[in-house]
């Protein structure tokens, strides 16, 4: 368990040298980006608020961030989730609390997959478990995802201020738009036998059908009656709300986050 507030570290994970910082003290909980996004982007508003009373751990995917990429390893879900259970066996973490956005609620879905006694609860923020999810426009927003696309936006700043190669930034949104094009085929079978309790999380007008994730909801245990029986997992919707908003709805998240873990 680490104790101190260490933020800007590396360690060297399959062949990996994975960025992560640690905010705050407590209960170990794990956090993880969506796509495009390092650790400022997706999580900055959030991380001071959380780290008042856990300790956070947030880290950078393959090619995220301050990151490095391996240019010959494809960017995947599984990988990332193999990277991450790694990085908790570095730092000596047997079990924690995980945070997911976007692609990285697919990959804490992964992690609970692959290694169940390694999770103790998850939050899942605007998530998919199978293509058809997605929201029918999104292809449409994808072609957003060129240095055209976003310069000016908070993604190319983060990128060319952190990356070690900020030069990579055009191959490195070439190769996100390669992972997000990915089918995804997950098993509702298997996403049932999950046992961690989960807060699932969406906007209203996010990237993600609200049907999937209320069926993604029922398979982790949602569904029944609270009177007769509380289900251990939550949903919320948040209203008004756009995929890259999510989250920066600190007052919504912190009304209910805080409450689901502890």
């Amino acid at each position: 368990m680490i104790t101190t507030t260490t933020p800007g570290n590396y360690v060297t994970v399959n062949g990996l040298k994975l960025y992560y910082e640690v905010h705050g003290s407590g209960k170990p909980l794990l956090i993880l980006p969506g796509a495009v996004s390092g650790v400022s982007t997706a999580f900055g508003a959030l991380i001071p608020l959380l780290a008042t009373n856990r300790q956070v751990i947030a880290l950078e995917f393959q090619g995220y961030g301050h990151t490095a990429d391996i240019p010959d390893r494809p960017l995947s879900f599984e990988q990332f989730a193999e990277d991450v259970i790694a990085l908790l066996q570095v730092l000596n973490i047997s079990k924690a609390d995980i945070l997911g956005y976007s692609t990285g609620a697919g990959v804490a879905l992964q992690i609970a997959l692959r290694q169940p006694a390694l999770v103790n609860k998850l939050i899942l923020a605007s998530v998919t478990f199978n293509s058809s999810g997605r929201h029918p426009q999104l292809e449409a927003l994808e072609t957003l995802l060129t240095v055209e696309g976003l310069k000016g936006t908070p993604y190319e700043t983060e990128y060319l201020n952190a990356a070690p190669r900020p030069q990579d930034w055009p191959k490195h949104l070439e190769k996100v738009k390669t992972f997000n094009k990915q089918p995804q085929a997950w098993s509702a079978d298997a996403i049932s036998n999950i046992k961690a309790p989960a807060l699932i999380i969406a906007g209203d007008a996010d990237i993600v059908r609200l049907e999937h994730i209320v069926e993604l909801y029922k398979l982790l245990g949602g569904g029944s009656i609270g009177e007769l029986s509380m289900p251990a997992s939550q949903l919320a919707i948040l209203p008004g709300t756009m995929h890259t908003a999510l989250t920066t709805k600190t007052d919504l998240l912190m009304a209910m986050i805080p409450d689901f873990l502890d």
